[in-house]
C-alpha cells in the first residue's frame, strides 16, 4: 500500500466518522489530507496559526454538533498541553492525528526531544494513544480512534510514525 493510497483511505474513514472540520498547521506529511479536506464540499479545512486553536476549533464544533479533527506533527503536541484540559475536564471528544518526527532518518536534531517525548506527554495529559507503523493499519487505527473518542468523549491520538510516512531529507 502506498502512502498515496493510505492517506486516501484515512480520509475515507474520516468521511464516515462524519468529520466535518479539519483543523491544521500546514504539514508535509499531512499534505494528502489536508487536500482532500480542501477539495471536499463536506468539509471545512482551517488553517491554524499554532496547533492549540486546533483544540479550541474541535470543542466549537462539538458544540455546534459537528466533528472534527486535528491534523498536527509531533513538534507541535508541546504546545496543546495546557489547551487540552479542555476536552478532558468538559468531556468533549477530541480527535487529533499527528505525524511523527524525530525517529526514522530524522536529520533535524531540533526535532528528536519531542518526537521521543510526544507518546508520553500525550499519555500523561490523559490523551489516548494509538500509533500506526504500517500503511495496511492506518484507515482501522483512525476507525477505532474515531469511534473511542466521539463514542465515549474522550480525547484520542492517533500517531503516524516517521518511518510510515517518510523520513524528511534535507536539501541544499
Amino acid at each position: 500500500m502506498t502512502q498515496l493510497e493510505w492517506q486516501a483511505a484515512v480520509f475515507a474513514e474520516l468521511k464516515r466518522a462524519g468529520i466535518r472540520q479539519v483543523g491544521y498547521v500546514p504539514d508535509a506529511g499531512h499534505a494528502e489530507l489536508i487536500e482532500a479536506a480542501h477539495a471536499d464540499n463536506d468539509m471545512r479545512a482551517v488553517v491554524l496559526t499554532t496547533e492549540e486553536e486546533g483544540i479550541a476549533l474541535a470543542a466549537g464544533a462539538w458544540l455546534g454538533g459537528q466533528r472534527s479533527v486535528l491534523l498536527m506533527q509531533s513538534s507541535g503536541v508541546g504546545n496543546c498541553i495546557n489547551m487540552l484540559s479542555l476536552p478532558i475536564n468538559c468531556r468533549m471528544p477530541f480527535l487529533t492525528l499527528v505525524t511523527m518526527r524525530g525517529e526514522w532518518g530524522e536529520f533535524n536534531p531540533w526535532q528528536v526531544p519531542m518526537g521521543s517525548a510526544t507518546p508520553g506527554v500525550l499519555e500523561r495529559a490523559g490523551v489516548h494513544v494509538h500509533r500506526v507503523d504500517r500503511p495496511e493499519d492506518a484507515a482501522d487505527t483512525v476507525v477505532a480512534a474515531a469511534s473511542l473518542a466521539f463514542d465515549s468523549r474522550v480525547p484520542v491520538a492517533v500517531l503516524f510514525s516517521q518511518r510510515l510516512i517518510g523520513a524528511k531529507v534535507f536539501v541544499k
